[in-house]
C-alpha cells in the first residue's frame, strides 16, 4: 500500500498541475471537447483511484467535481467563468488534503461541506447565495479573462489508468489507447547520486590530462598512455552530457502554474490580461529550474499588478483594453535567456528620480550624470517601490532586489529596459547547469582562482605607467584614489585582486608594467579584476563553500584542479559588493561628446577599435575586430571530427563547421586555437570556427586600412600596435564555412579613392555594425556607425553632414521606414542619398521603400553590391541628380 499511495501522489501532483492550465484554458475554449475530455479523465481517474485507496475525503470533493464536469460534457451545462471558479477550488482543496497526505502519510480531517454543496449546486445549474460560497473560491467576475500559453509539457511517465472504474469513457479519442513513449520513473536522488559520480570522473579526467601533459613536456614525447587517454576523455565527455540530459526539463514546467495565476489576478485587480508563452521547451538543469520559480512568478505577478494598466486607462491611451505580458526563453551559447515583459505603463523615470532623492539614495548631482536606464535600475534596491500604492498582491519593484540576489546567487544577471507608456522588459541570464561550468583560472598573489566563464566580458592587457612609450595599449588611471581603465571611451573600475584578499605579492608593486584586467559582468554593469597572470579555461566541478568561509561573500564555491590543487571560485558579483565599486554601464552607452568638436564617441570614425591579434599560416600578425569575435576556444584533437571531408566540432549542443586559415589542419598539433564567430538568437543561431595557430594579444589601435588587394580572405593592411598587420575579412571566411552565409560575388567594388566619402551606417545588430564599418573602411570609405535612428537624427540636429547613408530597415523604435520620412521632410540631409540594408527584398518591399524614400535596396548580405550601390549613388549626387528614389527604386523592382 506504501508504494501505491506513493505513485498515487506523484500521479496526482501532476495531474493537478497540468489541470490548472487545461481548466484556464477551456474558460477562453469553451467549445474545446478534447480539452474538456482530458480535464474528465483525469479528475475521474483521481476519484477512482481514491475510492480503491479508501481516501473518503478526497473522493467526496473529486466525484463531485467530477459531476460538474460530466454535466458540462453532455451539454447539460455551459462552460461559464462561475463554473469554472467552483472547479478550481475544488482542485485547491484537492492540492492541501494531497499536500498533507503527502507529508504525514494520512488523509487529514477536514469539512468540505460548503464547497461540495456549491458543487453540487453548480451541477444543478444553481448558484449558491454569497453567504454559501466556499472561502476556497475565489471572487467571480463575469468578464471573460483570455489567457494564451502553450500546450502544457506531458507527463514525466504514462499516466496511471483508471482503476476497480473500467474502461476509459466513451469521449476518449482513440489516440489515447495508443501505447505512448516508454519512460521510467528514477528518484531525484539517485539521479543527484549518479551527479556527483560524474562530477569525480572529470576530475579524475582532467588530473590524468594534466599528467600526461606535464610527462610529455618532460620527455618531449608521447607516451603510450596518450590515445587511451584521449579516448577516456572523449568517454566521460559524452557520459557528462547524457547525465546532464537526465537532469534537464523543460522551462514549461516552471510556468505550469503562471497561467492560473495570471487568471486569478486579473479577476482580483479587475483587468484583461493575455499571458504569452514561447520557448517554453527549451532545457535547463532541473536545480536552476526550480530556484528560477519563485523569482518567475514575483516578476509575473508584479507585471500584472502594477505594470498593465486597467481596461479604460488603456483605451484612453490609445491600447488594447487587454495588457499582454509575454514569457520568452530561448538558449544563448551555454546560458538561457529569460525574458519577461509588459505593454503597460513602463517604468517613469521622473517618478523613480523622486523616490530616490526622498530615500536619500543618491544625490541631484549624481542623478544628473546618470542616464534614464541606471536611474531605472534602483528598482533593484532594497525596498524601493515606483507603486503610487503598494496592494496586496504586489508593488512594483518591491521584492525586486529579492529576485536580482536570488539569480545572482545562481551565477545569473537580471538587466531591465523600459519605456514610459510602451512597457518594460526583464532580461535574465542563467547557466544551464550548476553542476559542472566553464571557469577562467586565473592568479593573484602566488594563489589560483576561478572565474565563471558567463561572468568574463572580455581580456585586456594594461599599462600600469603612461610614461612608456606605447599608445596602444590602455593605461590604468586613478580617479580620487580609484584605479580605472578607459577602455572604448569608457570609464571601467578596476578592483586590484591580490589587495582586496590580502595576499602577498609575488614581486615588487613598483617593478610591474603592465597587467592582466578581466573585464567581468556585474549585473548590467562591468568590473575590471586585476590579476597577475591568466593561465586556460576548464571545465570544473562546483562543491560548496566550506561553512567557516560561507561569510566572506567574495567566493560562490570551491573545486580541483587536474593537479589535485583545490581552488575558491569567483563571484564578482559579491567582489562589486565587498568593494562598494559601482561598475560602467555596459548595456546603453551615455551621450558622451568629444571635447573637441563635440561629435558623439559612439560616432566617431576615427576612435580606436578593439582588435584581436593572432598568427596563422606565418609568423606575421592577423588582426580581426574584437567585437565579432564571440568566443576563443581551445580544442583538442580528438574534438575534431569530419562531415562529407569537412572537419567539424560538437559546440554547444550542436555542429560547428570548422574553417582552417592556413588551408589545411596541421596533423601534429594537440590542439588548436579557434576564434568563434556567431550570428542569430536561440534556434537561429550558426556559428563558425575559424582555426588558428596562436592567439596573440588584444589591443586597441585605429582601424586605417593603408594598403589593399585582392588576396582572398583579406581586406587589406594596417598599421596595428606599431606592426604591419593583415587584416582578415570576416565575410570571406563565413563563406568557407557556409555558401549561404553571405551571398556575395567575386568582383571587388572599386575604391572612391581620395575622395573619402563619409558614410553613416545605422545598424541595430553589434555584429553586423561591426562586419560593415571594416568593410567600407577599405574600400576607402570614412565610416561612422550608430545603433539606432534616434542616435542618427541627433547627428542631424548637432549639424554633422555626410554624404550618404547606409541603414538597415527592422530597428526598434523608429524603423527604417520612419527614419528616412523623417530625413526627406526637410533638413540638411533631405537630399542625401539613403540605402536601405535588408534581408527582405520583395516586390512589396520595395515599394514600401519606394514610398518611404530610399534611393537604394540592397540584400543585407550582399557586400559587394552594397559597394556598387553607394558608388552609384555618391556618383549621381555629384552630378546634381540628387535623390532618385522613384527611378532607382522603380528599376531595381
Amino acid at each position: 500500500m506504501d508504494d501505491l499511495l506513493a505513485d498515487f501522489l506523484t500521479e496526482t501532483s501532476e495531474s493537478l498541475a497540468e489541470l490548472d492550465t487545461a481548466l484556464v484554458k477551456l474558460e477562453r475554449t469553451p467549445n474545446d471537447a478534447d480539452t474538456l475530455s482530458l480535464i474528465f479523465r483525469m479528475v475521474h481517474t483521481i476519484k477512482g483511484t481514491c475510492g480503491f485507496l479508501g481516501l473518503s475525503r478526497l473522493e467526496r470533493v473529486a466525484h463531485a467535481a467530477e459531476n460538474v464536469l460530466g454535466r458540462v460534457r453532455d451539454k447539460v451545462l455551459k462552460v461559464t467563468p462561475e463554473n469554472i471558479t467552483t472547479i478550481l477550488a475544488a482542485l485547491d482543496c484537492i492540492k492541501q488534503i494531497v499536500g498533507a497526505l503527502a507529508a504525514t502519510a494520512q488523509e487529514p480531517v477536514g469539512d468540505d461541506t460548503a464547497l461540495i454543496a456549491a458543487l453540487d449546486a453548480a451541477a444543478e445549474g444553481r448558484v449558491l447565495a454569497a453567504t454559501q460560497t466556499p472561502a476556497a473560491a475565489p471572487p467571480v467576475v463575469t468578464a471573460a479573462i483570455p489567457v494564451v500559453d502553450t500546450p502544457a509539457p506531458a507527463l514525466a511517465a504514462d499516466p496511471m489508468p483508471e482503476a476497480a472504474a473500467g474502461a476509459p469513457g466513451p469521449d476518449a479519442p482513440a489516440a489515447d489507447a495508443q501505447i505512448g513513449p516508454q519512460t521510467i520513473r528514477v528518484g531525484v536522488d539517485v539521479l543527484e547520486n549518479l551527479m556527483t559520480l560524474v562530477s569525480e570522473l572529470v576530475l579524475t579526467r582532467n588530473q590524468l590530462l594534466q599528467l600526461a601533459r606535464t610527462h610529455e613536456a618532460q620527455s618531449d614525447n608521447a607516451t603510450g598512455f596518450t590515445v587511451p587517454l584521449q579516448r577516456l576523455s572523449h568517454i566521460t565527455s559524452d557520459l557528462q552530457e547524457g547525465v546532464m540530459k537526465t537532469r534537464m526539463q523543460p522551462i514549461g514546467n516552471a510556468w505550469q502554474k503562471l497561467p492560473r495565476l495570471v487568471r486569478d489576478l486579473a479577476r482580483d485587480v479587475d483587468k484583461r490580461i493575455e499571458l504569452v508563452m514561447r520557448g517554453a521547451e527549451t532545457e535547463l538543469d532541473r536545480q536552476v529550474l526550480e530556484l528560477i520559480k519563485d523569482p518567475l512568478t514575483h516578476m509575473v505577478r508584479n507585471s500584472g499588478d502594477h505594470g498593465l494598466e486597467k481596461p479604460e486607462l488603456r483605451r484612453a491611451a490609445g491600447k488594447p483594453e487587454t495588457g499582454r505580458i509575454t514569457l520568452n526563453a530561448y538558449h544563448e551559447g551555454g546560458h538561457i535567456i529569460i525574458e519577461v515583459a509588459d505593454d503597460g505603463t513602463g517604468l517613469h523615470v521622473d517618478r523613480i528620480r523622486a523616490k530616490i532623492l526622498s530615500k536619500g539614495l543618491a544625490t541631484e548631482s549624481e542623478l544628473a550624470a546618470m542616464s534614464g536606464s541606471d536611474i531605472q535600475r534602483f528598482i533593484f534596491h532594497a525596498g524601493f517601490s515606483t507603486a503610487a500604492q503598494v496592494t496586496a498582491v504586489s508593488g512594483r519593484g518591491v521584492g525586486m532586489d529579492v529576485v536580482k540576489t536570488n539569480i545572482e546567487k545562481i551565477g545569473g544577471t537580471i538587466d531591465l529596459k523600459s519605456e514610459a507608456g510602451r512597457g518594460t522588459t526583464f532580461t535574465i541570464k542563467i547557466p544551464l547547469t550548476l553542476a559542472i561550468v566553464s571557469a577562467l583560472i586565473v592568479e593573484a598573489g602566488g594563489e589560483r582562482f576561478a572565474i565563471p566563464q558567463i561572468s568574463v566580458v572580455e581580456l585586456v592587457r594594461a599599462r600600469l605607467h603612461a610614461d612608456e612609450q606605447d599608445s596602444t595599449t590602455p593605461v590604468v588611471e586613478h580617479i580620487q584614489g580609484t584605479p580605472v581603465l578607459r577602455l572604448r571611451d569608457q570609464l571601467l573600475p578596476l578592483v586590484n585582486l591580490t589587495d582586496l584578499l590580502a595576499l602577498s605579492r609575488t614581486k615588487p608593486a613598483q617593478g610591474e608594467r603592465s597587467a592582466h584586467v578581466v573585464v567581468a559582468q556585474v549585473g548590467s554593469a562591468l568590473l575590471g579584476i586585476i590579476v597577475d597572470r591568466v593561465f586556460d579555461t576548464e571545465e570544473i566541478v562546483v562543491k560548496p563553500v566550506a561553512p567557516i568561509l560561507r561569510h566572506i561573500t567574495m567566493f560562490s564555491g570551491n573545486t580541483i584542479l587536474g593537479d589535485g590543487s583545490v581552488i575558491m571560485i569567483l563571484d564578482p558579483n559579491g567582489i562589486a559588493r565587498a568593494t562598494g565599486v559601482a561598475g560602467s554601464s555596459g548595456g546603453e552607452r551615455r551621450n558622451e561628446h568629444d571635447a573637441r568638436d563635440g561629435t558623439p564617441l559612439s560616432a566617431r570614425s576615427n576612435a580606436n577599435t578593439a582588435m584581436l591579434l593572432f598568427r596563422a599560416g606565418g609568423d606575421d600578425p592577423k588582426a580581426v575586430p574584437l567585437g565579432l569575435v564571440a568566443r576563443l576556444e581551445d580544442l583538442p584533437r580528438d574534438k575534431i571530427e569530419y562531415s562529407g571531408g569537412q572537419p567539424v566540432t560538437q559546440y554547444r549542443g550542436r555542429l560547428m563547421p570548422l574553417v582552417p586559415f592556413a588551408g589545411a589542419i596541421n596533423p601534429d598539433a594537440a590542439r588548436y586555437a579557434v576564434l568563434v564567430f556567431t550570428d542569430g538568437d536561440g534556434n537561429q543561431e550558426r556559428c563558425m570556427g575559424l582555426l588558428v595557430d596562436e592567439i596573440v594579444d588584444v589591443v586597441e589601435d585605429q582601424l586605417n586600412i593603408e594598403l589593399s588587394g585582392d588576396r582572398p580572405g583579406l581586406l587589406g593592411t594596417a598599421v596595428i600596435a606599431g606592426r604591419a598587420t593583415d587584416v582578415i575579412d570576416i565575410g570571406f571566411w563565413l563563406t568557407q564555412a557556409s555558401q549561404d552565409w553571405f551571398r556575395r560575388g567575386d568582383r571587388k567594388a572599386s575604391q572612391t579613392g581620395s575622395q573619402r566619402a563619409h558614410i553613416l551606417v545605422v545598424e541595430d545588430s553589434d555584429f553586423f555594425r561591426q562586419l560593415l564599418v571594416p568593410t567600407l573602411s577599405a574600400a576607402g570609405y570614412r565610416v561612422s556607425a550608430v545603433a539606432d535612428a534616434t542616435q542618427a537624427l541627433r547627428l542631424r540636429e548637432a549639424g554633422l553632414m555626410f554624404d550618404a547613408i547606409v541603414s538597415d530597415i527592422e530597428m526598434p523604435g523608429i524603423d527604417g521606414h520612419a527614419l528616412v520620412r523623417q530625413i526627406r521632410a526637410a533638413g540638411p540631409w533631405a537630399q542625401l542619398p539613403v540605402i536601405a540594408l535588408t534581408s527582405h527584398t520583395s516586390a512589396d518591399s520595395i515599394d514600401a521603400g519606394r514610398e518611404a524614400g530610399f534611393t537604394d535596396y540592397v540584400t543585407k548580405f550582399e557586400r559587394d553590391a552594397l559597394l556598387a550601390s553607394l558608388e552609384q549613388c555618391l556618383a549621381a549626387a555629384s552630378t546634381g541628380e540628387g535623390s532618385s528614389a522613384a527611378r532607382r527604386l522603380a528599376s531595381a523592382a
